[in-house]
């Protein structure tokens, strides 16, 4: 019998849990909404449970969550959702009641590491040791592999969460983030372009203007985290992301911005090659809480 690994993409408004070995290879898969987490976990670990029954022992699973989580193996909340704004979520341990139900290796991290990491095994990261991975939706994340490790850092990257010039003249929306109003997730995400136009941006014109102004942040964003890390290569998945006229946008922005400064072909010659959509397509998420699993048992 074959080695399957189980994946579990913890998002903010729906969960995916899946078992598999590869893109190529999912043997099970359910989704379901992020309700209340004592129900969700519970509904997630007795997937799990049958799939053990069915296909027998899983090697390991990955949990890839929404956060902020807590990535620090000596703290005391490791392996918790800390601080996150969904309401019943602060504080929760998802790690611990995962390996005390299960009794499996865990691997955990970010939804966009996991993703990140997803891309890598399997996707448009392939070969690369230093990357980024972009999710733009309802909120804004970022996942980073550096030199071959996903960066965590003090907690982890919440690239979302930067600043970026905002000319009020231009675009007079104050921002949506309760945290920081105007940063990049306050003036880009999905809810931040339907509070500004007061309508969904999936029912917009491709040719309306709030694609213009969603390409300038992102492409603003982009450049800073360029010359930040030094990304091999740039991918954007997310719902906003699938308005894929809003591409050509941000690549000719960000070689606008650069101003060739980065004398790098793949920015100056290849760039439609350098910012990317997910090769992995929407199971990003949940292919990268499989990779997570991998990674457990690559690292036990």
């Amino acid at each position: 019998m074959k080695t399957i690994y189980g994946g579990f993409e913890a998002g903010g408004t729906k969960m995916v849990c899946a078992v598999g070995t590869g893109p190529e290879d999912i043997q099970a898969e359910i989704r379901f909404p992020t309700g209340q987490p004592v129900e969700t976990i519970r509904t997630a670990i007795n997937f799990f449970k049958e799939q053990e029954n069915k296909f027998g022992e899983i090697a390991a699973i990955g949990i890839a969550s929404f956060g902020p989580v807590d990535l620090d193996r000596n703290s005391p909340s490791y392996g918790f959702i800390t601080s996150t704004p969904k309401p019943g979520w602060p504080n929760t341990d998802i790690v611990g009641v995962f390996k005390n139900a299960l009794g499996l290796p865990i691997g955990f991290d970010t939804d966009v590491n996991g993703a990140a990491l997803g891309e890598w095994r399997w996707g448009a990261a392939q070969g690369l040791d230093t990357f980024i991975y972009l999710t733009i939706g309802t909120g804004i994340g970022g996942g980073a592999m550096v030199n071959g490790k996903l960066v965590h850092g003090l907690l982890h990257p919440e690239m979302g969460h930067i600043y970026v010039p905002h000319d009020h003249q231009h675009d007079p929306f104050p921002g949506s983030c309760p945290y920081h109003g105007d940063c990049l997730e306050g003036l880009a995400t999905g809810p931040a372009v339907e509070k500004r136009w007061g309508q969904r941006g999936e029912t917009l014109p491709f040719d309306h203007p709030a694609w213009e102004i969603e390409a300038h942040y992102i492409a603003l964003a982009l450049v800073n985290f360029i010359l930040t890390l030094s990304p091999q290569r740039i991918i954007l998945g997310g719902g906003v992301m699938q308005q894929h006229q809003v591409f050509p946008l941000i690549r000719t922005k960000v070689q606008a911005f650069l101003n060739e400064y980065i004398r790098s072909p793949e920015i100056i010659e290849k760039i439609d090659e350098y910012i990317v959509p997910p090769a992995l397509g929407g199971r990003a998420g949940v292919l990268g809480a499989i990779a997570l699993g991998y990674l457990a048992v690559e690292n036990s």
